[in-house]
């Protein structure tokens, strides 16, 4: 999920860890708990400043290490551990538990994204990425607001956010039915597809859709179960030749590929003598592009004279980024 929904979730969490009586009868293990659970939804995503770096390492590793098995474990020990010297006074075991407890919802709830999360890690480094919610679902966030706000005027915090969390695990039931629909509705369309991507929008019943065959990739559009499919393009592997050897060897590149599970390449000649090869992710469909790319340009002797990857909405933005 996106920062602001993280951010309203530990406000929400806070409330409800009102219900716990240790938290509830002692002042300074409240403040410490509730600074826990809002350091805990946030921490995760410190790998945010790899932006800093490039696009390259950010793509690689967001959502990596950082919301692995082995962080769940460390990022709440480190937030007590620092709360422990700030509030002394504070049930540090308490404190350790909501701060388990937001950590491990950030990762959680993330899954449910299309973009995912390596949250097996170290077993595996496969992306778990459900499809199901949109990184910033306005129905989750608002709900979380109006509960907020209904504590914030006198509303009792505990029936109040356990009522938000029961109505938002009927909201992801609703969902998950609505995902498993939409991509029956997607094989009934295309009745060959071996594999369906459903990326959620921000509308309840929109889905951006990909798909591939043994032949074809397919990219279009659900509205609920209404599916329409706005372009195929004919599967071509990656060709095995020293350019694309030496292109698929560039940072990149490398992340672009170890980030995206549908795409395909184009390839052609610039004035100025120089190759550019292009992969495009299929999954991201908007205004009639595909933002989501990487891009190098190769010179006769197979040297990447520049590259980039990333989100890019013009053609004119991509060239300046290539300068």
């Amino acid at each position: 999920m996106d920062t602001g929904t993280h951010l309203v979730m530990s406000v929400a969490i806070s409330g409800l860890a009102l219900a716990d009586p240790v938290v509830a009868s002692h002042p300074a293990t409240f403040a410490a708990v509730a600074t826990g659970i809002i350091l805990g939804s946030q921490a995760p995503d410190i790998d945010t400043i790899l932006k800093l770096r490039n696009n390259a390492v950010y793509i690689r590793h967001h959502r990596g290490i950082t919301h692995s098995i082995p962080a769940v474990i460390i990022w709440p020990l480190l937030i007590t551990l620092v709360l422990h010297l700030l509030f002394p006074s504070a049930d540090a075991l308490h404190v350790w538990i909501w701060a388990f407890g937001a950590v491990g919802l950030h990762v959680f709830v993330d899954i449910f994204n299309a973009y995912g999360t390596q949250a097996v890690r170290p077993f595996s480094k496969k992306w778990v990425a459900l499809g199901i919610i949109n990184t910033f679902d306005p129905i989750i966030f608002g709900l979380h607001v109006v509960a907020i706000a209904a504590w914030a005027f006198g509303a009792p915090p505990v029936p109040t956010m356990t009522t938000l969390y029961i109505v938002l695990i009927g909201y992801y039931l609703v969902r998950i039915w609505l995902h498993r629909a939409v991509i029956t509705a997607v094989e009934n369309t295309v009745p060959d597809a071996e594999e369906v991507i459903l990326s959620p929008t921000r509308y309840f019943l929109q889905y951006r859709v990909a798909a591939n065959s043994k032949t074809h990739h397919y990219v279009g559009r659900a509205y609920g179960r209404s599916i329409t499919i706005y372009d195929k393009f004919k599967i071509e592997p990656l060709p095995k030749t020293p350019l694309f050897d030496a292109v698929l060897k560039d940072e990149n590149f490398k992340s672009f590929v170890s980030f995206s599970p549908i795409y395909r390449w184009e390839m052609r000649m610039l004035k100025n003598g120089l190759q550019e090869i292009r992969l495009i992710d299929l999954r991201y469909r908007s205004n009639n592009r595909y933002p989501f790319v990487a891009v190098a340009h190769v010179d006769e002797e197979y040297n990447i004279v520049r590259s980039y990857t990333g989100w890019i909405f013009s053609e004119e933005k991509l060239q300046s980024k290539l300068i």
